[in-house]
């Protein structure tokens, strides 16, 4: 239930909305003095909703949040203690229970498999209450490659160098910039409040708002560096796909394998074809003989009973039927029952055999001997060539006797990916069809959520209308905070849950690409709720587009965005964050909807047999993509406020050392391994990136509200963001820049210089002629001796090689091909 960690977010959404901080005809950062807190009238930031429950409490309410979070959470981790050790079972260790045989023991203690089927033996985890805590401090990478594989390793890494670059941004916004925001005096009062921390304390032109600029920038070069160490770590490193294998799309439907075959081996006489496999409609197939398997499981769980106690047990085939008491409720012979469904099963899948052969997707699986002769027929598929009118509408491919049956220009190529990340059930779902539900499920989605962008809709109406007013008599904080936040709990559970479910529905071909677009959808919807809108004072999508579209909708004063930045909501983020880290790691810990769903299909099973299987078939692979998600979204919130709001940054610290506990735990303990593409790794880098860009955007954002569009400060951060934006744009859209990238090599800075200006003073047709040749596929090997023969074949066709050209040549092959060189570089991560 990470879902939890919003309650804090809506809750004091509400409390923000409870109370009003006046602004007469000035600005709340032009004030030196407080004026009442009473104020109702048009010029406060916030009009009051006059809540009948929340109320605002000492310095931001940070000291009461982490406290009742501390408690929660101690108690929820008891708990999860008492859990694991009573249900040892509910975890990935039952899943061998099938290796242990028959007893007759209620409570069973299960060896584990691990992602590479290894069968030594592993101690004893179970042995105290906090025994397991120990090993989770200890395990070394390679022992989580060997259970979980490698992309534990890559995730766990990416983790670890998270927290790096938070101990360094603690250090210095906790050492630097809340000394600093503490010196100005704008918002002193008789006690400490939480807004003499934030950088609304320094007065307007107080020089020392250039020191938050500059640290922004150190920021984004320290999360490029480490970002950059991490993605080095990843080299070498084998990625899960069958390099030797091609998949191929868009092939007639009445193909043959032969026919495929026989115009690679006439299209490619150097290259050696070993296997040619159409792909087929299974869907109906895998299900039924999924469901064969798991009757003839509960077969051998009977004749292993019949043969050890020597009686046959009778059951009650129906939904509930191992706990049915029901006397009328016929029963069966339990043998002679899953023996039947068996073996009606097993016709079934033997006629849906027969049928798929006259169901073919236009999908093949082409096996070449070796890695080379794969890549060589990739490259002539991905050719670009420019001048012609190939390059508008695809290049010609290398031409055979079938080449016009087969429609090859139509085709679509690339590396096969590996055979456990394919899903086979979903091949069936393309073209029109599969664009349709994807349209259909986003918009439906986007209507949801436009809708109903945070939960604090439903708490702001039902608060209106006096509902809570019962638990405000009361009188009691904790029972008076505590109501409100389980609603709010309860609601928020439901948003992303359907985030995830969609992407489920949108039948993506590989479990990469699903993870890819769960962990996009996810991050920018969490980012969209959690930061951009109560940063701007929105309560969801619906405010926004009034805002947006009504003209009278900031006369009004209902928003005003000159207000966006009170000490407050620097608070707000402050305690989102602390609920995070403490509450939302021992629910992920606890893992209650799991635990819920795992005991309801043991409930719902109709023989012990059945629950027996349930026990084995319970654990998941891990959710890469969506807990990616989740912690880009914090991580953005952590940096976004590093520098307004110093405070939050020792807390994200402590989330995301909670939370790389937890994950290793879950990794090693609960989950099934994942065989992913690095892509899905890559992705997360690259939106990581986005953080200190967003720092930037919050800084401009404050400093041209507060001080104008041509203060210079406001300039230089403005001038700052837009070099930031550029490059990022053009190494994202047009491949510009690699070298700044965190996904390259490592490369002079002295060609980085140069390169750089050549391309300034490149004319556009070299420039066309280096974006020709820098889309082809590359190896990493010899990148610069074939840069120089790339670009003398562009400059100087007439000479073969750089041993033939003649010396006056020479310096100017070498820096024509600088450029050139960089644009050929490609991540070694996304090229192995």
């Amino acid at each position: 239930m990470r879902d939890l960690i919003l309650i804090v977010q809506c809750f004091y959404s509400l409390q923000r909305d409870s109370w009003s901080t006046p602004v007469m005809k000035s600005l709340w950062w032009e004030q030196e003095s407080h004026l009442p807190a009473n104020r109702s009238d048009g010029t406060v930031c916030f009009n009051s909703t006059q809540s009948t429950v929340l109320k605002g409490l000492e310095f931001g309410g940070v000291p009461a949040v982490l406290l009742i979070n501390f408690v929660v959470f101690v108690i929820l981790l008891i708990i999860f203690t008492i859990i694991r050790k009573q249900f040892w079972d509910y975890g990935r260790l039952a899943l061998v229970a099938d290796d242990d045989g028959f007893t007759g023991s209620s409570r069973r203690r299960y060896g584990r498999k691990s992602s590479t089927e290894s069968n030594m033996e592993e101690p004893d985890y179970d042995t105290g209450f906090c025994s397991w805590l120990w090993y989770l401090f200890t395990i070394d990478d390679e022992k989580i490659k060997a259970k979980c594989g490698m992309d534990a390793v890559h995730y766990l890494s990416y983790e670890r160098h998270l927290i790096y670059l938070l101990v360094i941004l603690t250090v210095l916004s906790i050492g630097v910039i809340l000394p600093v925001n503490m010196t100005g005096g704008l918002l002193n009062i008789d006690r400490l409040t939480f807004g003499e921390t934030t950088i609304g304390n320094l007065k307007k032109g107080n020089n020392l708002l250039w020191l938050h600029t500059v640290f922004a920038v150190i920021y984004l070069i320290l999360t490029a560096l480490l970002l950059q160490r991490h993605v080095s770590q990843m080299k070498g490193t084998r990625r899960e796909i069958a390099r030797n294998t091609l998949f191929v799309c868009s092939l007639p439907k009445e193909v043959t394998a032969e026919d495929v075959k026989t115009h690679f081996v006439e299209a490619y006489p150097s290259c050696q074809v070993c296997a040619v496999t159409l792909a087929y409609n299974v869907t109906k197939l895998m299900y039924l003989d999924k469901e064969r398997i798991r009757a003839g499981k509960n077969l051998c769980y009977y004749e292993h009973v019949l043969r050890k106690k020597g009686q046959r047990v009778f059951i009650t085939p129906r939904m509930c039927g191992y706990l049915c008491c029901c006397v009328s409720c016929v029963k069966v012979d339990a043998i002679e029952h899953y023996h039947a469904k068996e073996r009606l099963l097993l016709e079934e899948v033997r006629q849906e055999a027969e049928i798929a052969p006259h169901y073919p997707l236009g999908i093949a699986f082409v096996t070449l001997q070796t890695e080379a002769m794969a890549k060589l027929i990739l490259k002539d598929f991905n050719a670009v060539k420019c001048g012609t009118m190939s390059s508008c509408c695809g290049a010609q491919r290398q031409p055979s006797s079938k080449s016009q049956s087969l429609k090859v220009n139509k085709w679509r190529v690339g590396f096969a990916p590996y055979t456990r990340n394919v899903y086979w059930e979903n091949l069936s779902v393309q073209g029109f069809s599969w664009y349709a539900r994807y349209v259909a499920l986003n918009l439906f989605l986007f209507i949801l959520l436009t809708l109903f962008t945070t939960p604090t809709i439903i708490i702001n109406t039902m608060d209106k209308f006096n509902v809570t007013k019962p638990i405000n008599a009361l009188n009691s904080p904790i029972i008076s905070q505590f109501f409100p936040t389980f609603l709010l709990w309860a609601f928020s559970a439901l948003l992303p849950t359907i985030v995830y479910y969609s992407t489920l529905g949108e039948a993506h071909w590989s479990r990469s690409s699903e993870q890819l677009s769960m962990m996009r959808k996810l991050y920018f919807f969490l980012l969209f709720m959690v930061l951009l809108l109560p940063s701007l004072g929105l309560t969801s999508l619906a405010v926004f587009f009034q805002w947006l579209f009504d003209k009278e909708f900031l006369s009004s004063g209902t928003v005003r965005f000159e207000c966006v930045f009170l000490p407050d909501q620097g608070a707000f983020f402050v305690n989102y964050v602390i609920a995070a880290a403490l509450v939302g790691s021992a629910m992920e810990l606890l893992r209650l909807p799991g635990l819920l769903l795992y005991v309801i299909r043991l409930m719902i099973a109709r023989s012990a047999a059945e629950r027996k299987y349930v026990k084995e078939n319970q654990a998941y692979e891990f959710e890469y993509g969506a807990m990616y998600g989740w912690i880009l979204c914090l991580f953005t919130v952590i940096l976004a406020y590093s520098i307004i709001c110093p405070v939050i940054v020792p807390f994200g610290l402590i989330y995301m050392v909670l939370k790389y506990l937890v994950d290793r735990y879950n990794l090693c303990f609960v989950y099934l391994s994942a065989r992913l593409d690095r892509q899905v790794h890559l992705e997360a880098v690259n939106q990581a990136l986005g953080a200190p860009i967003i720092c930037l955007i919050w800084l401009y954002f404050f400093s041209a509200l507060r001080m104008g569009f041509w203060a210079p400060t406001s300039l230089f951060t403005l001038v700052v963001l837009c070099i930031t934006i550029i490059i990022s744009l053009s190494y994202t859209c047009f491949g510009f820049f690699k070298y700044l990238s965190p996904l390259n090599y490592v490369v002079s800075i002295f060609l980085c210089v140069i390169s750089t200006l050549l391309f300034l003073c490149r004319p556009a047709q070299s420039v066309l002629k280096v974006f020709a040749f820098s889309l082809r596929s590359r190896t990493r090997t010899r990148i610069q001796e074939r840069a120089w023969t790339k670009a003398l074949r562009f400059t100087f066709p007439e000479y073969s090689t750089l041993n033939h050209l003649p010396a006056s040549h020479k310096m100017t092959i070498k820096l024509r091909s600088l450029m050139g060189l960089l644009m050929t570089l490609q991540p070694a991560a996304s090229h192995q």
